[in-house]
């Protein structure tokens, strides 16, 4: 067990201020005089910003805005754009029908954007930047997936599924409806749409596009233009099915006539294909046929458009790479840098990287490019604010906030955020979230509730704001710390580090959360009799596993987790996950399978445990909550089960979020805070703060 340390991270946001990446200032933040807690509905109510586009000119950013509609039971998002200069904001989009995939005709005349708003299949619609109708340009008979504007403005590339509706229709009124199992796909291809602008429409009526591809040999992916608009460089696998993302190569593809051509061709994933601005190479994302590419680096290489070498240029960077454009200043990409997100710069002759953004706490994420590369979009959230859409110089780096978001939670009574640092059971150095109440007293022990986030390769950072599944600030409130553990396998770190719980899940995870708390312990921060734990999808395998192994916690929640890696292995729709972490399958490692799951120890498990779970859940199949349920209650552990109605993997409606954060605040309210044990056959009562 090691000791633990704080970094003050209000210092490196001041830092972050100086830099000139200013968010939006929460007055007063933490003087509960003059603030309120935060309701649930009023967390995830939270409009949120996203998906930040800078037009090729520079002069406008296109963003989405999320909304919560209670009464339609939908989260939607709207387009908004800011003008760089003066600030001015305008919501150009409204009513049914979220929008995404944010695209800007080269001359940024158009903004355009994916859409059912008019129907239930999504196609794509395009509308000025001061405002006005928006236009339908596409008739998709399948819905749109991604659409991009040629370099010359006058056609649109864009992906859908292709099915043969009549065949499939008659086959169902014949013998009713059935799936041939991992057979019967939708093969994703590659269409083109001709547009002719005019001042008042891109296109004279909407069109179902010529297919550039085509059959059932490969199912595109992501694609772009060449700079001249004669090609696309296509990235495909062999079929739409998750089982086969290892198969994606990439192709380019000839305007007119359509011809394909393979240009990499090589086990594990390549993707992302991104042109060289004279058209002669592409890089592209790659695992270099890593067959254990779910925790390898993805790194950035370079190819001839026609076929060749490749060659790696991203080896001096230990982290995955996502390129976002290749312009005469070199091959522009985002990653991680522990718990930051930044922009870096390639040479792709030498392979030198530079970072280009700053300062070192510095998150930005959706990083975009104008067409000379000299300005840059994205959106960036700190520990004192709420993700806000930016807009940067590169030489030098000067962001600047184009959006308020924060304000909305300015009178809120909200945690502070500090990374703390600790060491491991085995001596392995971690990072972590403390979240702490705004009248912290270090000379007082605290309950003390852990957040477990999913992934394996997610990262927890120190920015606001917590608002799904957990209601973190609301327990920050009543007086606990919560910690936030980027426990081994989260990304950021490099590639050693996410492969330290290899053929080792749960047990090093579950040394990292333990050793977490002990630190806190040690420094006399933590009551170590009102403990909880919690946690979604990979989250909620290491709350399983804790609930099962140890009995330290007064109550945990499961949330989509696993509780028996065969359970998984044999149900879940990403079955080489299971094969790159434990190595083989039940049947071949038995052993690595028993002690990795859950079930193997509910011998010992004692911790009251609330299971929540998606019904119609692929990524973690719902046996896998009702076989820790049944085993939970065999052994007189208290035990509650919580089956969301429609629901996949994720929560994605806002009542059935308020539902699921009500029942974790009143799961640990009861066990950790001593407040009514909660009957969840009624509905919640009101939070008590």
């Amino acid at each position: 067990m090691g000791r633990l340390t704080t970094t003050p991270v209000r210092a490196l946001f001041a830092a972050l201020l100086a830099a000139g990446c200013a968010a939006v200032p929460v007055p007063a933040l933490g003087q509960q005089n003059t603030q309120v807690v935060p309701t649930i509905d009023q967390l995830v109510s939270l409009a949120t910003v996203s998906g930040a586009v800078i037009s090729p000119d520079g002069t406008y950013v296109a963003y989405l805005q999320s909304e919560t509609d209670f009464e339609a039971d939908e989260f939607t998002t709207q387009l908004w754009v800011a003008h760089t200069e003066t600030g001015t904001r305008v919501q150009l989009t409204r009513g049914a029908g979220s929008v995404s995939n944010l695209q800007w005709s080269p001359d940024s005349r158009w903004i355009s954007f994916i859409s059912p708003r008019h129907e239930k299949t999504a196609q794509i619609f395009a509308i000025r930047p001061d405002g006005g109708e928006s236009i339908r340009l596409t008739r998709a008979a399948v819905a749109v997936n991604a659409h991009a504007w040629a370099p010359d403005g006058n056609a649109i590339a864009f992906t859908s599924a292709v099915t043969d509706e009549a065949a499939t229709k008659a086959r169902k009124e014949q013998y009713g409806d059935f799936e041939v199992v991992r057979r019967d796909y939708r093969f994703v291809h590659l269409f083109l749409l001709a547009v002719y602008q005019t001042h008042a429409a891109p296109v004279p009526a909407p069109a179902a596009g010529i297919a550039l591809t085509s059959g059932t040999s490969m199912s595109v992916g992501a694609f772009s233009w060449s700079p001249d608009g004669r090609r696309l460089a296509v990235s495909a696998t062999r079929t739409p099915d998750l089982v086969d993302g290892g198969t994606a190569d990439i192709f380019v593809v000839t305007r007119a006539g359509g011809d394909v051509r393979p240009v990499v061709e090589q086990p594990g994933p390549d993707g992302s294909p991104r042109w060289s601005p004279d058209g002669r190479s592409l890089v592209f994302t790659t695992a270099m046929g890593d067959p254990a590419y779910y925790h390898a680096n993805t790194r950035l290489a370079v190819v001839p458009a026609d076929g060749g070498d490749i060659r790696v240029i991203t080896s001096a960077f230990d982290e995955d790479a996502s390129p976002v454009a290749w312009t005469p200043q070199g091959v522009w990409f985002t990653g991680l840098v522990k718990m930051a997100a930044h922009l870096f710069a390639a040479d792709p002759a030498t392979g030198a990287i530079r970072r280009v953004s700053a300062p070192d706490a510095l998150v930005a994420s959706g990083v975009t490019l104008t067409t000379d590369g000299t300005r840059a979009a994205f959106v960036s959230a700190s520990v004192t604010s709420l993700p806000e859409v930016h807009v940067a110089t590169l030489d030098p780096f000067m962001p600047r906030a184009l959006t308020d978001s924060t304000a909305q939670v300015a009178d809120w009574t909200l945690g502070t955020r500090d990374v703390v640092s600790w060491t491991s059971q085995d001596g392995e150095p971690l990072e972590g979230v403390l979240v702490k109440p705004a009248d912290f007293d270090p000379t007082r022990r605290y309950p003390l509730l852990c957040v477990i986030h999913g992934g394996p390769t997610g990262t927890d950072r120190p920015t606001l704001l917590d608002s799904r599944y957990y209601p973190i600030d609301l327990w920050v409130a009543r007086r606990a710390l919560v910690l936030k553990v980027n426990y081994r396998g989260s990304a950021g770190y490099g590639e050693r580090f996410r492969r330290l719980n290899l053929k080792n899940l749960g047990v090093g995870d579950a040394w990292d959360v333990l050793s977490g708390i002990d630190a806190l312990v040690a420094k006399g921060l933590v009551d170590n009799e009102r403990l909880g734990c919690m946690g979604w999808s990979q989250g909620g395998y290491i709350s399983a596993f804790l609930t099962t192994t140890t009995t330290r916690f007064k109550a945990i929640s499961v949330g989509a987790g696993i509780s028996n890696w065969a359970t998984y292995y044999y149900n879940t729709d990403i079955t080489p996950f299971t094969l790159q972490y434990l190595g083989a399958d039940p049947a071949a490692a038995p052993e690595i399978y028993r002690r990795t799951s859950p079930m193997t120890h509910v011998l010992d498990a004692r911790t009251p445990t609330l299971i929540q779970h998606g019904e119609l859940d692929r990524r973690v199949p719902i046996a896998n909550a009702y076989e820790l349920r049944l085993g939970l209650e065999a052994r007189g552990v208290p035990v509650e089960m919580l089956v969301y109605k429609g629901f996949g993997h994720g929560i994605n409606k806002p009542r059935s979020m308020r539902a699921v954060m009500e029942h974790n605040l009143r799961w640990f309210n009861h066990h950790v805070f001593g407040d009514p044990a909660p009957d969840f056959t009624q509905a919640p009562a009101p939070a008590v703060h």
